[in-house]
């Protein structure tokens, strides 16, 4: 009812107070029921709505702005600015992005997807509006999560030199301040940002400041508040950088909520609202699994059971290697940066406690504290979603590759994910991983020659990275499973012609494009690449001994990738075969199905073979 009364920004703003509560119902039905059909993130959202709702009532959206760290909890932003009905194509091609985009919404100032950038994006939009004299109010809202990353306190500590007003909010759904003492911080966020007090503070400060006596004085009471407020306040890790810290705030108390941030833009300094909500408020099952409704698939509102069954993945997979690993060599470890669940290590902690390590949000610190355990003598398996790694590529670089440690990287959701779009699609790792000296990249072709790579990884002494797709793994070509060896590569079928160099996921692919080429008559080799760096430089020899046309094919940006690999050696080699790359287009790719997205960018079977047949003939 009050819901439909939503139709643009600042329409809130007209629902009487007493209202606020069943607006706040609406919107959860809202997004129980949207989600349920397209999926996307729900817990977090159903967890923000009173906290979105009391931003939206106290700032003013047409010049005040909203920083979402991450950006998967700002659904309830979406709705107050006038987005209901792109919630139908949410995530879904051509619609609307489960993340704030700044080309989607004025209302949206800063793109996000990955952690911990809130207020180092916030703190920058508030110089530039100090520099040209605006008087605008930026909040930055980031959770106890993404607090965990490093990024987050390297802005934070820069926050702390603020000299005009920045506003954090850190939402806290992990219930991290105990009840026991959430009375005095209250009360001493009272006194602290009263206005009573703060003139006071201004007018006793300025008064006694400015003699030797005075300024004695002034050093005293300041001494006596941080040594009280050492012993009292939660928030003073953030207050000796130099952040106000106001709270804890009932997250779900749009009237506290409010009052926080009206004291909070009083200040002329950075000041941090510790605001604690409950992740999956409003729908039981997303508050009893609050990890599984984080990103969810389609579900059944009733029973929040996924639609559809879910087939062995690549992650489950994983999953039951690493367990056999570790059962075989007590030296293998795991480590993952906040998702156990997520990479499939979370049957591997429960087994081997001691040897997996969360280390939260924080991939850079994952790199190199795994660099860390190979020179103590362990065997780390650093499981990391592909668009994650690229925030580690320094620590690969200078602490795992320059010393040529033991560090194996487990390189989930490579390629295309889908529907979390540019952000989260892992379509650079080939480029990133395979410049570096001493790294060994590699990708499996099916679930068996997966379980082959991470066994062969584990032996080996030198930092290697097997990377693998999101999603049902292949089971075909069961029959081909020759022993892996560093940089050779697997023929699966020779024949002439044509041969296709096939990077993991891309060799299902290639079956298709072979049995649609035979149709035409033509004669097609597959051969599995399995190795990015170094390749197979003399399969690729024999290949073109016997081929005309050399096809390379990878789920990858063709910018560094193996394809460039390929041709690169065929050139230096004077090599008269044809060489032709399959491969994505080096740009940013938006969300929708990874089959939509396959072959709108022509990595489907058909135009592969289409472009083939086309170049063989002409």
């Amino acid at each position: 009812m009050y819901l439909e009364k939503i139709e643009k920004a600042g329409d809130i703003k007209k629902i009487k107070p007493e209202h606020y509560e069943q607006l706040a119902s609406e919107i959860r039905s809202f997004l129980i029921e949207k989600i349920s059909v397209t999926g996307g993130h729900l817990a977090s959202n159903l967890g923000s709505v009173e906290l979105t709702m009391a931003l939206h009532l106290e700032l003013d959206l047409k010049k005040d702005k909203i920083v979402w760290d991450v950006g998967h909890q700002a659904y309830t932003h979406k709705i107050l600015t006038g987005r209901k009905a792109g919630f139908d194509t949410l995530r879904q091609l051509g619609g609307m992005s489960g993340f704030p985009k700044r080309r989607e919404s004025e209302f949206d100032c800063f793109d996000t997807g990955h952690s911990s950038t809130s207020i180092s994006a916030a703190l920058g939009m508030a110089k530039a509006r100090d520099v040209l004299g605006q008087n605008n109010t930026i909040v930055a809202v980031i959770g106890d999560g993404a607090l965990t990353g490093g990024m987050a306190f390297e802005a934070l500590n820069n926050a702390g030199k603020c000299d005009s007003n920045l506003i954090i909010i850190l939402n806290d759904n992990k219930m991290s301040i105990s009840e026991n003492v959430g009375g005095i911080p209250r009360y001493l966020t009272d006194i602290r940002t009263s206005e009573g007090y703060l003139d006071l503070k201004d007018d006793v400060y300025n008064k006694i400041s400015g003699t030797k006596t005075g300024n004695s004085i002034v050093n005293s009471i300041r001494r006596a508040k941080n040594s009280i407020k050492s012993l009292m306040s939660p928030g003073m890790l953030f207050e000796e950088m130099g952040v106000v810290y106001l709270g804890p705030v009932d997250g779900h108390n749009i009237y506290a909520v409010r009052k926080a941030v009206k004291e909070a833009k009083r200040l002329k300094r950075a000041v941090l609202i510790h605001v604690v909500t409950e992740k999956g408020r409003g729908y039981s099952p997303a508050v009893k699994h609050p990890a599984r409704f984080h990103g969810t698939d389609p579900f059944d509102i009733a029973t929040g059971l996924p639609k559809k069954s879910s087939n062995v993945s690549w992650t489950d997979i994983f999953s039951t290697v690493m367990i056999k690993l570790a059962k075989r060599d007590e030296r293998i470890c795991a480590v993952t940066a906040a998702m156990p669940d997520g990479t499939g290590l979370k049957r591997f902690s429960n087994i081997y406690p001691e040897r997996c390590f969360d280390v939260g949000i924080a991939e850079e610190h994952a790199v190199t504290f795994a660099a860390g355990l190979a020179v103590g003598g362990l065997k780390p398996i650093v499981a990391i979603y592909s668009s994650f790694l690229q925030r580690a590529y320094d620590q690969i670089i200078h602490d795992v590759c320059i010393q040529n440690l033991p560090v194996v990287f487990a390189v989930d959701r490579a390629g295309l994910v889908g529907k979390d779009g540019e952000t989260h699609q892992g379509i650079f790792d080939l480029s990133y991983l395979s410049c570096m000296p001493n790294m060994v990249v590699c990708a499996p072709k099916n679930k068996w020659e997966f379980s082959d790579m991470l066994k062969y990884a584990a032996a080996e002494n030198r930092p290697i990275a097997i990377r693998y797709p999101r999603g049902p793994v292949y089971e075909g070509l069961e029959e081909f499973r020759a022993d892996i060896e560093t940089g050779v590569s697997e023929w699966i079928y020779r024949e002439a012609d044509i041969a296709l160099f096939a990077v993991g996921s891309m060799v299902k692919t290639a079956e298709k494009v072979r049995n649609i080429l035979k149709s035409k008559g033509l004669n097609v080799s597959i051969i599995n690449a399995r190795f990015v760096k170094p390749i197979d430089e003399e399969a690729i020899l024999e290949a073109a001994r016997s081929h005309s046309l050399i096809v390379t094919m990878e789920e990858n940006v063709r910018s560094g990738g193996y394809g460039e690999k390929v041709l690169d050696f065929m050139s230096s080699e004077k090599l008269e075969s044809e060489c032709m790359i399959i491969s994505l287009p080096d740009k940013f790719i938006e969300h929708g199905s990874v089959d939509e997205l396959i072959k709108i960018y022509g990595l489907d079977a058909e135009t592969v073979a289409d472009r083939i047949s086309k170049a063989f003939n002409k």
